[in-house]
């Protein structure tokens, strides 16, 4: 069994050495631990202090792409490197390196094939009121999405098998974090979440800039993951509402031609009414085909490592 553990890093050479040092190197379940570093187009020398400190692996992407393309790059490193199994981290040392057992511990009894650090973003003190707040709505928006029950949905630091590292497809240019427990929940993979330690902040988080910006993003990764694995449920919700309207269209027509006996025929209203209605009937025809097209298929990373 090997296990890679995968750090993506923008400009980490500072902490990256501390961070390095405190992770295992022997754990029990794994004959072979190895530590591979995505460097997201850093402009210090990331890549070369990775390998000073020990890394066995150091991808470097050309330009700065983003957290969601650094952790896609990872895993298909991982994969090619031949990993068993995957854990995800931070470069800040954000999550107790003491910890990585207990993380894994759900895989090598054969629960999970996702296993989520639950930080306990309800209390965590150095975390705004209104942050965690958002942490705790958020998780419960993306655990409704996914049908799983997930307390801490923004979580990094996660593991993940073979297998759930080949069905995993990150389309998002924000984060894979709420993306891809929204892919798990709609597959036949186990997702589990176990509590996990944290060590007081280094610096500043690099993902949210705003509270506006990190909802709009967060947002719209939602609603994009959902309808790519619920579209049946997108579109019959949307021609419903387009139904309602044509519904509407067509009751001006019938009170005001011959409830109010208004002499104007309100011909245009029968004409808008029936383009919605065939709006409607297109919304659920490409529902049904798009749900009929994603049953029991993998996703595109597993056709092109398999």
């Amino acid at each position: 069994m090997k296990l890679i553990i995968q750090i993506p890093c923008y400009n980490e050479a500072e902490v990256l050495p501390h961070t390095l040092s405190l992770l295992p190197r022997h754990i029990e379940g794994f004959d072979v631990v190895e530590i591979l570093i995505v460097d997201d187009g850093s402009q210090d020398n990331t890549a070369e202090v990775a390998r000073a400190a020990g890394a066995d692996h150091v991808v470097r992407l050309r330009k700065h792409s983003g957290l969601a393309k650094a952790f896609a790059a990872g895993l298909d490193a991982c994969l090619r490197a031949g990993a068993d199994v995957i854990l995800n981290t931070d470069a800040d040392n954000q999550y107790s390196a003491e910890d990585i057992p207990t993380l894994l511990r759900p895989i090598l009894e054969g629960k999970a094939d996702l296993v989520i650090g639950d930080r306990g973003v309800a209390t965590l003190e150095h975390f705004a009121p209104l942050k965690r707040r958002l942490q705790v709505w958020g998780s419960r928006v993306v655990s409704q999405a996914a049908g799983l029950s997930i307390p801490d949905a923004t979580s990094g630091f996660r593991a993940l098998t073979r297998e759930a590292a080949l069905r995993t497809l990150v389309l998002s240019d924000y984060s894979y974090t709420l993306e891809t427990l929204i892919q798990a929940g709609n597959s036949p993979l186990a997702v589990m979440s176990v509590p996990i330690r944290t060590n007081p902040p280094t610096r500043p988080s690099r993902l949210i800039r705003s509270i506006t910006d990190y909802l709009r993003n967060s947002g719209i990764t939602i609603v994009r993951s959902y309808s790519m694995h619920r579209p049946l449920r997108v579109f019959t919700l949307v021609g419903g509402v387009l139904l309602l309207a044509a519904v509407g269209l067509g009751l001006r027509f019938v009170i005001l031609r011959y409830v109010l006996g208004e002499p104007v025929a309100q011909v245009q209203s029968l004409i808008l009414a029936e383009t919605v209605t065939k709006l409607v009937g297109e919304f659920s025809k490409k529902g049904r085909k798009r749900e009929d097209g994603g049953r029991g298929g993998n996703y595109g990373r597993a056709h092109a490592q398999n």
